[in-house]
């Protein structure tokens, strides 16, 4: 199309175009070894090999394929560097760029043309050939985004005989896939077989800012303040490195959700705009997709801010005062009214030299315009939003929750050692724990609920398996709302399959049943069964584990898993992956860490199933290492489930490869301030409906006519 473009256009553009077509080539280029060949065909190739037991083949098409891949990435990162450099789209000042008239917007299209040459020209002449040769299914976009290429490769390998690639390449495709039971048992074995210990496996595809910054931490924490500093300034430069890539890489192609882009019929100005927006968008999204570890669907919080509150304790901790206040300053520019840094730049003020000119000292530079940026692009996407009419809800990149483990305050005026004769500790904090006696075995408070297993019979702690919750009249109305109701992606930010690409999540919360009830779209009386078993089940659980105090709703939701057809051959993932409720599991270490952004405020968890017409999904308990199940339920109408939501209970659903398998998920806290706000919210609309209830009960009023 781009062909098409540059040819037809009138000849007194052409001649205002008339640039060299080829930049200079790109300083550190490897030798180009002929055309590089479409990462997609490579794949199709090595998978074809390994199912037809060519394993010498697969494994090298497969590595080819992920050189590839990595190289084309590499070639397009570069390239927009390289013409953003060599053609910038701003207007240079003094060149008449804002006068009106005929032709006044002919140099803005100039350059974005010469962009556009300059992009062609470059990566035509590193890819050997046309950029489009290299686009690819979303299917292939998503295997290499989840590292499927390096589950086959250590197949591969083991069939070949050699051990370390396959340990490699097990350890690689696991990082993002911390669920896949089977490679997780795979290493184990592999590690065994060629005594590989647990510090020489290697992650081919680590992200070298956050292995940096993981070791900053590390060292901070050990106090050994020196090393933690290199690390940290060594993720910095790793980061706005991957920054840029990541942003260039937003430059291609674009998928639109409202429309196909060749077959829109916007004008000229619509489309520009349409299509910078969504790059716009995705460039914008870059600080998320930087904090994220692989595998994980959460960013770490406060990711980049916390690279400057480590290193401007650090920086204090070895004497070097103004850098510590550079940094500081540099947080402040994420969190302008944070009271504690506020005090450690007073502090680290008062430490200078009366020859420094504290004035003078701001935070760094390119953090500055990084920010800076950002807060740009955070304006125009909301302006763009209202006035071209596309939703767009700006996200919190920067929550504050996400801090140091350590005290984040410099006492003014004291040294370390009189802060810790004070009490005020520099240490790590331990996580806040509720104390409570843990107990079980308390009645079961209803008829017909029959008592199948307790914690001992599960092998674990403060677990109970429950039948008859619900009846099968219950069941099938609760299953015929659910069909009503259930939105793909509740609670999930409308993603299809969050937790394996082989099943769809549909989920819906209380408050949405009684609002379809109240509206006539599902029968009232079972919109309310949802919220009388769900409160049903607080009630059992809240009496059988024998609490001293009020079990309150933390999160309740109708949720529906449901196998895909055509993607159950060979599958070997879990439907939801093992995890706690409460805590982040760390199975290599053996621990779960009760901080954000876990739910570290809930307590208790239930599951009430509703159906058992489907293959797989059984509930499963594991031990901490997320792999040695302890225990398996077999869902089933009416059945339950409940135990503690600690680390002392990791579990999750093993995969469902046959029909849809629904439940009632339930999460209970003890503190009150983290109540359901959707459940406060259901209560209330139960109070007016049993009010209205009993006005037509008195007055003989039929509800149908009541209008």
């Amino acid at each position: 199309m781009l062909q098409r473009v540059w040819t037809s256009l009138p000849r007194l553009l052409q001649l205002l175009l008339w640039l060299p077509l080829l930049p200079p080539p790109l300083r550190g280029d490897p030798e180009d070894h002929g055309p590089l060949q479409p990462y997609d065909l490579l794949y199709a190739s090595g998978v074809d090999a390994y199912y037809g037991g060519d394993f010498e083949r697969a494994a090298r098409d497969l590595e080819a394929a992920l050189r590839s891949h990595r190289r084309l990435r590499e070639v397009l990162a570069r390239c927009s560097r390289h013409c953003a450099a060599r053609r910038p789209l701003a207007p240079p000042s003094g060149g008449g760029g804002d006068r009106a008239g005929p032709g006044a917007e002919l140099p803005a299209f100039r350059a974005l043309l010469e962009r556009a040459r300059c992009l062609r020209s470059c990566q035509g002449q590193r890819l050997g050939g046309p950029a489009s040769r290299h686009r690819v299914s979303e299917d292939v976009r998503s295997d290499f985004q989840r590292r499927v290429p390096y589950n086959y490769l250590q197949r591969a390998y083991i069939k070949l005989n050699q051990l370390e690639k396959a340990v490699e390449a097990a350890h690689t495709f696991f990082m993002a896939n911390p669920e896949h039971m089977e490679m997780q048992q795979n290493i184990e074995d592999y590690r065994t077989m060629a005594g590989v210990e647990a510090f020489q496996l290697v992650d081919r595809e680590a992200k070298p800012h956050l292995e940096s910054y993981s070791a900053g931490v590390k060292h901070y924490e050990a106090d050994d303040f020196e090393v933690a500093i290199k690390y940290f300034e060594q993720a910095l430069r790793e980061y706005f490195n991957e920054d840029m890539e990541c942003r260039a890489l937003c430059e291609g192609p674009q998928r639109f959700e409202e429309y196909e882009y060749l077959g829109n019929k916007g004008s000229l100005y619509e489309a520009i705009a349409d299509h910078y927006m969504q790059v716009l968008v995705c460039q914008h999204e870059c600080v998320r997709e930087l904090a994220t570890r692989p595998g994980r669907l959460s960013p770490i919080e406060n990711f980049l801010p916390l690279h400057y509150d480590y290193l401007q304790f650090a920086y204090y901790r070895v004497g070097e005062y103004v850098k510590a206040l550079e940094c500081a300053k540099g947080y402040l520019l994420f969190h302008p009214d944070d009271e504690d840094v506020l005090d450690n730049v007073d502090y680290y003020e008062s430490l200078l030299d009366d020859s420094i000119d504290r004035g003078s000292i701001e935070a760094r530079e390119d953090l500055a315009m990084f920010v800076k940026r950002h807060k740009l692009e955070s304006e125009l996407l909301k302006s763009a939003a209202e006035g071209l009419g596309f939703l767009y809800s700006e996200p919190n990149y920067w929550i504050r929750y996400g801090g140091r483990q350590d005290e984040n305050r410099v006492p003014s005026g004291v040294n370390m050692e009189a802060a810790e004769i004070r009490g005020l500790s520099m240490g790590k904090k331990s996580p806040p724990k509720i104390e409570r006696d843990l107990r079980e075995g308390g009645p079961l408070i209803y008829e017909n609920i029959t008592f199948v297993y307790n914690s001992e019979q599960l092998n674990g702690t403060q677990r109970v398996l429950l039948d008859n919750v619900l009846s099968e009249e219950q069941c099938r109305e609760l299953y015929s709302v659910a069909s009503r109701i259930l939105l793909v992606g509740d609670g999930y930010r409308g993603k299809t399959s969050p937790h394996t690409p082989n099943e769809k999540f549909e989920g819906a919360t209380v408050l949405k049943a009684l609002k379809f009830g109240y509206e006539g779209r599902v029968p009232l009386k079972s919109a309310r069964l949802f919220y009388d078993i769900s409160e049903k089940a607080r009630k059992i659980v809240e009496s059988y584990f024998m609490l001293n105090s009020t079990l309150y709703f933390s999160y309740t939701h109708m949720v529906c898993r449901t196998a895909l057809s055509g993607q159950q051959d060979r599958r070997n993932d879990l439907s939801h992956p093992i995890h706690a409720d409460n805590c982040l599991l760390d199975p290599e270490a053996n621990e779960c860490w009760k901080e954000p952004p876990a739910y570290t405020f809930r307590d208790y968890s239930a599951l009430l199933y509703m159906n058992d017409d489907f293959e797989g999904g059984e509930f499963i308990f594991t031990e901490m290492d997320a792999k040695t199940v302890t225990a398996s339920v077999k869902p089933k109408c009416g059945r339950m489930i409940s135990f503690s939501s600690g680390g002392e209970n990791p579990h999750g659903v093993k995969a469902v490869t046959k029909g849809q398998r629904c439940a009632v998920a339930l999460w209970f806290t003890l503190d009150p301030l983290y109540r359901e706000l959707e459940r406060i919210q259901a209560d209330e609309v139960i109070a007016i409906l049993n009010q209205e209830q009993q006005g037509r009960h008195t007055l003989k009023i039929n509800p149908r006519d009541e209008l």
